[in-house]
């Protein structure tokens, strides 16, 4: 068993984990966050995805004795005071989202592209969520959502 310190969603928290325990656990099971969601267990489908550190990262390879120190964003710090962010209202507009399995990874992965580099092409949208995999709404939606909320570079 492990202690660690970690900051999710700008709360710390002190947590004992199991050395096989993962980040996906933490999050769903010890912290009761469960919008993170699992679907392949082995990062090839990006319903996981979180912010770790200002990356996004699968939470189901991760390990929880990892994140010792680090600071995670989740799907749940995106609306504030009950108010749904511009990213998720335009998920909804856009019918950027069916089933919604996908949505909080492709949702948090959008976050972190936009954090670094708040004016991305399409081109650099599509980079971003290669590893979130949809099975519903296709990805034309998804992209029409994503690139509702931003002024887009011009391609030169």
């Amino acid at each position: 068993m492990t202690e660690i310190t970690i900051k999710v969603n700008n709360k710390t928290h002190e947590l004992t984990v199991s050395g096989s325990h993962r980040l996906l656990d933490l999050l769903r099971d010890d912290l009761n966050l469960k919008g993170t969601k699992e679907g392949c267990a082995v990062g090839e489908c990006g319903a996981c995805t979180v912010i770790l550190d200002g990356e996004a990262v699968c939470s189901c390879l991760i390990l929880a004795a990892q994140c010792n120190g680090k600071e995670v964003e989740t799907i749940e710090n995106l609306a504030e005071n009950n108010t749904l962010s511009a990213l998720q209202q335009a998920f909804i507009d856009h019918g950027g989202s069916q089933c919604g399995y996908c949505t909080p990874g492709v949702l948090m992965s959008t976050k972190a592209l936009l954090d670094r580099n708040p004016h991305p092409s399409e081109e650099e949208i599509k980079t971003a969520l290669e590893g979130n995999i949809c099975r519903c709404t296709g990805y034309v939606p998804i992209l029409d959502s994503i690139k509702s909320v931003l002024p887009l570079k011009r391609e030169v």
